[in-house]
């Protein structure tokens, strides 16, 4: 019975002495290595198919054919032939002798004679002062320091009695009287028609333009 217990009290304390607590187990988890990048190769472009380029056709010479030349004999060609005409002479009287005509020798023409038209250029002028005078002003300022004159003008006027220049041929001495005298031209214009013997081509023809103070 003692055995027993020492036994019981032994071999349990022998049991609890052999084993030991166990280390604890330490697992660290090694992280994956993550596989490498997958690196798609480029795609292998096509390269452009060049056309072919085909070589121009030289074009061949065009060799013309010579011309063929055949001789032709000339054919001796007969002339035709010459016809004989007789002509009949016929005979015929002589004619009659005509008797000769006097004639009278042309009469001698005579020059034209010259037109006088002095005397139309004189009575033009008259009528060219009376038209003129119908828009006569005498200008105050002459009025008044007593300026009197005579102005001449030549006017060129065609057939019609149209005015086409005008000139002071003698002025009166003062400014003011010979510019109211061209005033009063062109005032008039046109001007009558002149004679027949003036009226064939222009003419130039004087005319006085008097400028006096009437007597106080």
């Amino acid at each position: 019975m003692l055995l027993h217990g020492l036994l019981a009290v032994v071999i349990p304390k022998l049991e609890f002495d052999e084993v030991k607590t166990p280390a604890p187990l330490i697992v660290e988890m090694v992280k994956k290595p993550e596989p490498p990048p997958v690196v798609l190769p480029e795609p292998i472009k096509p390269e452009p198919v060049k056309p072919k380029v085909e070589p121009k056709p030289v074009p061949k010479p065009l060799i013309k054919p010579l011309p063929v030349i055949t001789e032709t004999k000339s054919e001796s060609i007969p002339p035709p032939p010459t016809e004989v005409i007789a002509v009949a002479h016929k005979t015929e009287a002589p004619p009659s002798p005509v008797p000769p005509v006097a004639i009278d020798p042309p009469k001698p023409t005579e020059p034209p004679r010259p037109v006088d038209t002095s005397a139309a250029r004189d009575s033009y002028s008259n009528t060219l002062w009376g038209a003129i005078s119908k828009h006569k002003r005498y200008p105050r300022i002459a009025e008044a320091r007593g300026w009197e004159g005579e102005v001449i003008v030549e006017l060129l006027v065609d057939g019609s009695g149209q005015l086409k220049s005008k000139k002071i041929i003698q002025r009166s001495g003062y400014d003011v009287l010979d510019k109211q005298a061209l005033d009063m031209i062109e005032k008039a214009a046109p001007f009558p028609v002149p004679p027949e013997v003036l009226r064939g081509s222009s003419f130039s023809i004087t005319v006085p333009v008097p400028f006096k103070l009437a007597s106080q």
